[in-house]
């Protein structure tokens, strides 16, 4: 069965093919730019015109959709109400589940309504987060009536990892306890117990916890307001700081490249130096937290383009964090496949319908 993998960004559509259940991947890509102005690529559409005609054929797709809110704990079959309530978690999701929609949209175009079309949520995995972890400790209201509340992201990453890091350590995976670092652009850490998430950095939004490419992290909240009290600074201006101007980018005034800050701190520039020391000590202090709330783990998985690629600063992560523990976790490094951990849920729901 072919089973497409749609990963739609609000300019950008990443696709993969794969023949399952074999899980050979068959073609994949990316197309960029859309909508942008000098490019030829107007809109998702015509984006996905363009990948389909490339492709022989296609017996399933499946949407990679960042934000499920409360209302979607697993996968599932698009129809109209599906629609109805993606479009309702976009509030939540602005820059992402609007993009992802019109991937569903496109699609449904292209190839009618007979191929089934499966959203799955990059929240979905930390549905089962408790209480104490997902609820921030403001009047209550503001989550029963509000639904504001720790949702985590990068949902699929983490679940992929966990899992292959299982069969590395032959064991079931509701046997271990796994810390798991998504270390890309965006950065996020998730306490996984028993085979269970129980906590992740990321929170209501994406821009909580670590310190990512162009993201702040966890700052005090006040900053906000003291920005627009007493600055004058308005919304739009200070949400444009926190997730494009700040992190490593905003520390360092140089870069987000963690490649091009180790260059620079090598030759001595201090604020390249001090992104580095910042980004190494917030990920060590969650490490810590983590290990506390699970009494120890068996093993810390690194992945993403910093977690996979940079040896040097999982080694200051990791460098004495252990020293005084009795057994020691394992360190491992496993590249995240999104898109083929998407391919499989996609291939066991088609798959169920069907038979």
């Amino acid at each position: 069965m072919n089973i497409l993998v749609i990963n739609c960004g609000s300019s950008s559509i990443k696709y993969d093919l794969f023949d399952m259940p074999s899980q050979k991947s068959l073609e994949r890509g990316v197309i960029e730019h859309i909508g942008e102005k000098g490019s030829r690529i107007r809109d998702h559409y015509s984006g996905l015109k363009i990948i389909l005609s490339r492709i022989a054929k296609v017996e399933g797709i499946g949407h990679r959709v960042v934000h499920g809110a409360e209302k979607f704990r697993k996968p599932v079959l698009v129809n109209n109400k599906v629609l109805s309530d993606i479009r309702a978690c976009s509030k939540l999701a602005p820059l992402h589940n609007p993009a992802n929609l019109e991937g569903i949209a496109a699609c449904r175009r292209l190839l009618g309504s007979n191929i089934p079309q499966v959203a799955v949520f990059d929240t979905a995995f930390y549905f089962q987060l408790p209480e104490y972890a997902y609820i921030y400790a403001l009047p209550y209201n503001l989550y029963a009536n509000f639904g504001i509340r720790r949702y985590g992201f990068h949902g699929i990453s983490h679940e992929y990892v966990a899992k292959k890091a299982a069969l590395t350590l032959k064991k079931p995976l509701r046997s271990l306890n796994l810390i798991t670092c998504h270390l890309g652009n965006g950065c996020s850490i998730t306490a996984i117990k028993k085979g269970r998430a129980i906590d992740t950095s990321m929170g209501f939004t994406p821009l909580e916890g670590l310190v990512m490419g162009t993201r702040c992290g966890d700052i005090d909240p006040a900053i906000i307001t003291y920005l627009a009290r007493y600055k004058g600074w308005t919304l739009e201006r200070i949400d444009q700081v926190l997730n494009r101007q700040s992190g490593l980018r905003g520390i360092s005034g140089q870069s987000n490249d963690m490649r091009r800050l180790k260059a620079k701190a090598a030759k001595g520039n201090k604020r390249a130096r001090l992104a580095i020391d910042i980004f190494v000590y917030r990920i060590r202090k969650y490490i810590g937290a983590y290990l506390a709330v699970m009494g120890g783990c068996d093993a810390i998985v690194f992945t993403g383009g910093m977690g996979e690629n940079q040896k040097g600063i999982r080694n200051r992560i990791c460098s004495k964090i252990f020293d005084n523990m009795k057994s020691r976790p394992r360190i491992l490094v496993i590249p995240t496949r999104e898109e083929l951990m998407i391919a499989r849920k996609i291939y066991d729901i088609i798959n169920k319908k069907i038979t």
